[in-house]
């Protein structure tokens, strides 16, 4: 099947100003058009895909906004709104009193054939979770899950809709999710009992669920497995690796314990005596990393996988991808992983220089450390463009947008018991240690132990014969 693309763009142009939407109607590509900003004091500046535009030379009004606003639907506790029988996203970014000062316009496509890829996963009946980064394609392709589950497989599904997500604005669901019917949520912080109210008031087959991002949404996913219901969603993170470390969501793939081992056993398998092990089933069967709109990732044992890369070994992945003519072409792979397998991958990443983004974290000091000791590290400004997430345990446990979005965009967060000196060679060390065969699980363990804001202990010898401080 090939796919077909569906917009409605004209619905999300009429609501802009005369000024902007003749400026847009201009390039020749304005079908391709991503979304609009609209940012009170600034030029108004439109995303393609591969560009960006700068629409006017005059900056946006009071006025500009207020038009916007007056043509969407209602703004929800979340700060989005919509247009009503279209998918079109409009978000605000408001002022300390309250007053809109900012719109970000979202163009929201029905994407037709991008589930062939996965179509022999969710006929299965078995539990499916899409991970990727934003803007990916994850909510497009839960669209069409829904509607071939809906309409080709004639199951009962119910699509649980945060925000209008999925289905669109207004209370008749876009024809995109075919006959599946759809449960609005009201806030975010209501998505969990609404999962629960769906299985427990409408007798659902499937269960289709975007974003899961919270321990108690993730709570709920469990249960609604657990009573036979299939299951396919999206959550927070862009690969299967990122989830595990996400402590917040690992319960999604089995959560991971700590094991002690005894010394046999530990020289047996040739590892540390104390080792991270899967503690329960996973809730998803399948993972799938979505690549691009034309590929993606399968894992097709979330157990398998997860219990491979906890031990340090490859994972065994296969790669989907549809072609020009619509074809859908498969190849199994082997996954390398990261910080381990290949040696010479190995090495090149140690010596790389990592590119901190710093919240709450003192960078003069932590420069003056890395001096001491000899690392090389550089501060990202762009949040996307950061290795490392360095926060304080003061500031990440109140989970602040900026912690959120680092969890969203799965890049590891290394928290700081405080802005102290030792604190800081504590970090330098475990992100930069001197021999280059520590292994990925180790890494694993520092960085999980980290991010709960606690400190970890490494005893022993390296293989070269140098003993291991404490971190």
């Amino acid at each position: 099947m090939r796919r077909v693309v569906t917009d409605d763009l004209d619905a999300l142009l009429d609501i802009l100003p005369l000024h902007i939407r003749e400026s847009l109607y201009q390039q020749s590509d304005h079908s391709e058009l991503v979304e609009v900003i609209l940012d009170l004091g600034r030029l108004p500046e439109a995303r393609f895909p591969h560009r960006e535009l700068v629409l006017d030379s005059k900056e946006v009004s009071q006025s500009d906004i207020d038009y916007v606003v007056s043509r969407t639907g209602e703004f929800s506790g979340d700060n989005r709104a919509g247009i009503d029988h279209t998918l079109h996203r409009i978000s605000a970014i408001r002022n300390r009193n309250g007053h809109i000062i900012g719109l970000t316009c979202r163009v929201g496509r029905a994407v037709f054939g991008t589930v062939g890829m996965i179509q022999d996963l969710i006929e299965s009946g078995k539990n499916v979770l899409l991970l990727g980064r934003p803007g990916i394609g994850k909510t497009t392709m839960l669209r069409e899950v829904a509607r071939v589950l809906a309409d080709d497989f004639k199951k009962r599904v119910i699509v649980i809709d945060t925000s209008n997500e999925i289905a669109g604005d207004g209370d008749i669901p876009h024809p995109a999710i075919g006959h599946a019917r759809r449960m609005q949520v009201a806030t975010p912080a209501e998505q969990h009992a609404v999962m629960i109210e769906a299985v427990e008031n409408h007798m659902p087959e499937v269960i289709i669920i975007d974003e899961i991002g919270t321990e108690l949404e993730a709570r709920a996913a469990r249960t609604i497995a657990e009573r036979g219901v299939q299951l396919v969603g999206t959550a927070h993170g862009n690969t299967l690796e990122n989830l595990i470390m996400n402590p917040t969501l690992s319960d999604l793939v089995g959560g991971i314990q700590t094991v002690t081992l005894g010394d046999e056993e530990a020289k047996r398998r040739r590892t540390q005596k104390s080792i991270l092990e899967r503690k329960a089933p996973p809730t998803f069967d399948m993972v799938v990393e979505i690549v691009d709109y034309y590929k993606v990732a399968v894992h097709p044992d979330v157990t398998e996988a997860v219990d491979a890369t906890l031990h340090g070994q490859p994972t065994r992945t296969e790669l989907r991808w549809m072609d020009e003519d619509g074809e859908i072409k498969k190849e199994a792979i082997t996954s390398p992983l990261m910080w381990e397998n290949k040696k010479e991958k190995q090495q090149s990443r140690q010596v790389r220089m990592l590119r901190f983004y710093l919240f709450g974290t003192n960078w003069s000091r932590l420069e003056q450390i890395a001096k001491e000791k000899r690392k090389e590290l550089k501060v990202a400004t762009d949040l996307k463009q950061a290795d490392i997430f360095l926060t304080t345990r003061s500031y990440y446990r109140r989970k602040p947008q900026k912690v959120r979005d680092a969890e969203a965009l799965g890049i590891p967060i290394y928290v700081l018991k405080s802005n102290n000196a030792a604190q800081m060679r504590q970090c330098l060390d475990a992100l930069y240690p001197s021999n280059i065969q520590s292994t990925y699980v180790r890494r694993l363990q520092r960085l999980l132990v980290g991010r709960h804001g606690f400190n970890s202990d490494d005893r022993g010898a390296e293989p070269s014969g140098k003993k291991r401080g404490n971190h």
